[in-house]
């Protein structure tokens, strides 16, 4: 069997990173064109486009695709898109460098003032922020939702047409085993003869109850290979710097996985935070690195309690035939049980919450944070050792409670 195809009607990936004398050509003729400035959501969507991972996607989205994937999650040609893919410019940054359609502009990262892409500017338009959180992120709340509240900061204008990828930041350098292109993935796959992959979503490092559910997947009998794929782009005050996360992966995959079943990479995107919607966009470019499925447990990319525990599970059902090749592999909610003395979920497990040790990432980030002693159960002692070296001088930063993390259960 194959692996599954990437999204979209053309079945292939698309890569928009240039190489050699085409990308110094580019480079060079970025000199002479008027600069627009890309906030870091901004600049580490231009890296997904650049190694294919938004593969249809050839850049920034025009109007019509943006209200397409946001009203009804379809691109103007039927391809399911879940979340909008945008560039944005204020009126006064518009009117300063004369922007018009039709112009070419380059592409620089607002913090660091790096190049990072050339674009053709097919459309400049106006849309309406609210109406887009409340239809992606199912709330206005931007004190509290990061991802409302990067929408909210944006320009009042969005951008749209191709874009020419000329650089890929850090990520090269600072993840060189792991930082695995779409097609660098696929072909990983081949070599170890898997077809059946299953993806694993992480931004925080791995506990009990995340091994479980790579195992557990892993038992199933669906798959033959569990793919670890660990975002690493721009996070919110209190998660845990990717550097420190792969590390933490490393350990967990070299002590207690077998070595001809589990892969490990990481990708640059920075996280919405979206629940629901960004499940869907896990989904779709899991996909385009040639999975076939992902595992999508409680609270899926969520943040606080805005979301349901499995509202990204139940949006799968929303989808029609044909949206997506991959499919999601649905798992209950997971806990360490003392009384049946292993890890268990709602599905296997008779005793009540009064019982069971339940991991919660913020949770345990709050307990790290404050030098609490962590329980055994919550994680490998490894892991938990790289955390505590890392917690000695982090800068502490207040963490909300959400109201899917603090479940009662005993604090052995």
């Amino acid at each position: 069997m194959a692996l599954p195809k990437p999204h979209g009607p053309e079945g292939k990936l698309m890569p928009l990173l240039l190489y050699g004398d085409e990308r110094a050509a580019e480079i060079k003729r970025a000199e002479g064109l008027p600069k627009v400035y890309m906030s870091s959501r901004e600049t580490s969507d231009v890296l997904m486009l650049g190694i294919g991972a938004f593969t249809p996607l050839k850049g920034f989205m025009k109007k019509d695709d943006y209200t397409g994937c946001v009203f009804n999650l379809k691109l103007t040609d039927g391809t399911m898109w879940p979340m909008p893919v945008t560039l944005s410019i204020t009126g006064e940054e518009k009117d300063a460098i004369g922007l018009k359609e039709g112009m070419e502009v380059a592409l620089y990262d607002r913090a660091s003032g790096e190049l990072y892409a050339t674009m053709l500017v097919e459309e400049i338009y106006t849309y309406d922020k609210e109406a887009e959180c409340r239809e992606v992120f199912k709330t206005l709340d931007a004190e509290g939702h990061p991802g409302v509240a990067s929408v909210m900061k944006q320009g009042e204008f969005n951008v749209g047409g191709p874009i020419k990828v000329l650089n890929e930041g850090i990520y090269p350098q600072k993840y060189p085993k792991y930082y695995l292109y779409p097609a660098e993935a696929r072909k990983l796959f081949e070599e170890k003869g898997w077809s059946n992959v299953v993806a694993f979503q992480t931004r925080n490092p791995m506990h009990r109850s995340h091994e479980y559910l790579c195992k557990f997947a892993m038992e199933s009998g669906m798959v033959d290979g569990c793919f670890i794929h660990a975002i690493v782009g721009a996070l919110k005050p209190g998660d845990i710097p990717g550097e420190v996360r792969t590390k933490c992966y490393e350990v967990l995959v070299d002590k207690y996985f077998p070595k001809e079943n589990i892969a490990l990479g990481v990708y640059p995107m920075e996280m919405r935070y979206g629940g629901p919607r960004e499940a869907l966009l896990h989904a779709v470019f899991r996909q385009n690195w040639g999975c076939k499925y992902l595992i999508v447990g409680r609270d899926h990319a969520g943040v606080g309690d805005y979301y349901g525990p499995f509202d990204a599970q139940t949006i799968f059902d929303t989808l029609w035939e044909g949206a997506l090749e991959l499919k999601p592999m649905l798992i209950a909610w997971t806990f360490y049980c003392y009384k049946c003395q292993s890890m268990a979920s709602q599905r296997t497990c008779p005793h009540g919450p009064e019982d069971r040790c339940v991991v919660s990432g913020t949770k345990f980030r709050r307990m790290m944070q404050e030098g609490e002693e962590i329980p055994k159960e919550f994680g490998r002692p490894e892991v938990m050792e790289i955390l505590r070296e890392y917690y000695k001088t982090a800068e502490k930063v207040e963490i909300k409670k959400g109201a899917y993390e603090d479940i009662p259960g005993p604090q052995k």
